[in-house]
């Protein structure tokens, strides 16, 4: 694909992140690439996604060096301005990033070569009982050990608004959608729709909704289901809930998940993808579902999902099936699916079967 302008977006605290980002400037150099930092911590305060990526003058692929966090801040930017984004590996535990460190320059010759497919991945976005915002007596306290906060989230001006349909915000999340309690001492009550139909009235410390992408994150170190990044789904968790159901609930995409903050409760913080963004009251309510735009990441191949959960949970087998004795080498296959397995979308054989 044609790479006019990357926009490059660095965790200054990562080490090896400033040699990865002089060989992208390099790169850029070498192949005529405009290149622009998006520092999104810098000044007095953050701005929009649509601030961020006009000023980096509208970038077609965005470039991100660090972890998941880092990750998240970029598919801001490119959700924006629907730009790819390739995330290259310098954090700890994540699932976001593809590509590692020294592998980033033939990785953008990639990108530039059209030698892959971007993977599409499900976004979130909301309708609200009115805008977010944060009171400007609890901003302090609300940033304590954070860094600067960003702007509420604007309105998106090209949907319908209405009192039983709320305010359309133009603001998306690659990860989940938090309604969490503002006091320690002080759960909230919320009642809890989907497809317009009441599930139950939650009393908890937390209620997130999750994309597939988000499944191995907040969601589920609060014991929601890890989903397959590839799957179309809504994952609804109450975290520390008080009653008996404490399970998660995976709705289709169609199916949005409407929280409404009943009359007695607590205040209640929304956090998106992480960064809190506003402060509603009892009374008030939010839609979360699925968002019509995607996130196009780069891939350079098939993503070893599983392989990749299996090492970054560090999970272990059971004593007794070790005792067992070694499993059988099921998976990976070397040799191509049978006919009754043809209409599925099988993993491509590698050189040894990989």
């Amino acid at each position: 694909m044609t790479i006019e302008r990357v926009g490059l977006v660095v965790h200054g605290g990562r080490e090896g992140a400033a040699e990865a980002a002089r060989e992208v400037r390099e790169w850029c150099d070498r192949n005529a690439v405009a290149c622009t930092d998006i520092d999104v911590w810098s000044g007095e305060g953050r701005h929009s996604a649509r601030a961020e990526v006009d000023a980096a003058g509208d970038p077609d692929l965005i470039v991100t060096l660090g972890g998941d966090g880092t990750f998240l801040r970029g598919a801001r930017l490119a959700a924006e301005n629907d730009a790819l984004i390739l995330g290259v590996d310098l954090g700890r535990v994540g699932f976001l990033t593809e590509v590692p460190a020294p592998a980033v320059r033939s990785a953008l010759d990639a990108v530039r070569g059209d030698h892959l497919e971007p993977e599409s991945r499900m976004l979130l976005t909301l309708r609200a009982s009115r805008l977010l915002e944060i009171p400007a007596e609890m901003e302090a306290l609300l940033r304590y050990g954070r860094g600067p906060l960003l702007p509420p989230p604007r309105v998106r001006t090209d949907c319908e608004s209405g009192d039983e349909w709320g305010i359309a915000l133009n603001v998306t999340a690659l990860n989940d959608v938090v309604l969490e309690k503002l006091s320690r001492d002080r759960q909230i009550s919320v009642g809890v729709y989907i497809a317009g139909r009441l599930l139950a009235s939650y009393s908890a410390d937390a209620l997130l909704v999750a994309t597939p992408t988000g499944s191995t994150a907040y969601s589920f170190a609060a014991g929601g289901p890890v989903v397959s990044p590839r799957a179309e789904a809504l994952v609804f968790t109450a975290v520390a809930p008080h009653m008996t159901f404490d399970r998660s609930v995976v709705t289709a995409p169609d199916e949005p998940v409407g929280m409404r903050i009943l009359e007695r409760s607590g205040r209640a913080a929304v956090s998106i993808d992480g960064q809190l963004r506003g402060v509603l009251d009892p009374g008030d309510w939010l839609g979360v579902y699925a968002a019509p735009r995607r996130l196009r990441a780069v891939r350079l191949g098939p993503m070893d999902f599983y392989g990749r959960l299996r090492d970054r949970m560090r999970l272990t087998d059971a004593p007794a099936a070790v005792a067992d004795g070694t499993p059988a080498p099921l998976w990976p296959v070397s040799t191509p699916p049978p006919g009754d397995l043809a209409h599925l979308a099988m993993p491509v054989p590698g050189p040894e079967g990989g």
